[in-house]
């Protein structure tokens, strides 16, 4: 009859020896198992907690040993580092865990609680990525969310992404990552909202039509080459920060585009009214961006 096999991920023995140091949280007697980091630090945790927080550990508990040494753990080589085992083990004991301050401790420990199919540590990491300091990196954020499907969190760093250029270069790797799909919407968001600025930009009540017109006090004819040129500083700033915010705070009161647009007139000598009411033309364009999408 064929046996089933032990999860390759991991060896098991009996010993009556270590190669390693005992963790000072995990060293007691009683335990009986032993678990070994790849970095030779060892855990003594008992079996009965692994096997009801972890279906991997349940499963092969499950299986049948090969006569192990009386009043001896059974010892059990892992492939993870002894702080990713070390935040494991804390949280699946109820122990005070350790602060998450970087997502590579956070992708490590993802890995290792969905390897050991473990869903307390997964639900506390969840929590964890919502507070400082995870929460300034939001493509970090969605690629976890992503990954994890928690939309939630996803829909969160989605709308912190917009304050970023996610073309730039250094964005690359970390949306290299993602799978397929999370990257086009990420990509669908940022661009819907350049397009949508540049669509309602050439409606009414903005001034629309041909590159010609005429003033609307004296009928002169005019040229609106300021405002185009304004226009196309805006949506070429929304391409790089989506988010808008330095188009409404600083770019409509301080560009070289926006100051000439405001100070334009009409070219009839006699005339000289302002082509442009500043202060309307601001409420729109703000009223504009905060109707554009902001989540995946």
């Amino acid at each position: 009859m064929e046996t089933e096999s032990i999860p390759d991920t991991a060896s098991v023995k009996a010993v009556n020896y270590y190669d390693g140091t005992f963790h000072r949280s995990f060293s007691s007697l009683d335990a009986d198992v032993v678990l070994g980091a790849k970095d030779h630090t060892l855990f003594r945790i008992h079996s009965w907690t692994l096997k009801t927080t972890s279906g991997w550990f349940r499963s092969l508990f499950s299986m049948p040993q090969q006569n192990p040494l009386p009043n001896h753990p059974e010892f059990i080589n892992l492939d993870e580092d002894s702080h990713t085992l070390e935040s494991l083990l804390l949280m699946v004991c109820g122990l005070p865990i350790n602060p998450l301050t970087s997502y590579d401790e956070v992708d490590a420990l993802l890995f290792a609680a969905e390897k050991y199919e473990m869903p307390g540590p997964i639900s506390l990491i969840r929590v964890l990525i919502m507070t400082p300091p995870l929460l300034d990196q939001p493509l970090r954020l969605y690629a976890a969310a992503t990954r994890c499907g928690w939309e939630e969190e996803a829909r969160h760093a989605s709308v912190q992404s917009l304050a970023l250029n996610i073309y730039a270069e250094e964005h690359q790797p970390i949306l290299r990552k993602l799978h397929t799909g999370a990257v086009l919407d990420l990509m669908n968001l940022h661009r819907n909202r350049r397009e949508g600025i540049r669509r309602r930009l050439n409606e009414q009540p903005f001034v629309t039509g041909s590159t010609t017109a005429s003033c609307p006090r004296c009928r002169w004819k005019v040229d609106h080459r300021t405002w185009r040129e304004l226009k196309y500083r805006v949506v070429m700033e929304m391409d790089v920060r989506p988010l808008g915010d330095t188009v409404v705070d600083v770019g409509l009161t301080g560009w070289p585009e926006a100051i000439a647009c405001w100070d334009a007139r009409c070219p009839n000598t006699e005339c000289t009214s302002m082509l442009y009411d500043k202060a309307e033309t601001l409420r729109l364009i703000r009223d504009c961006i905060d109707g554009l999408p902001k989540t995946t």
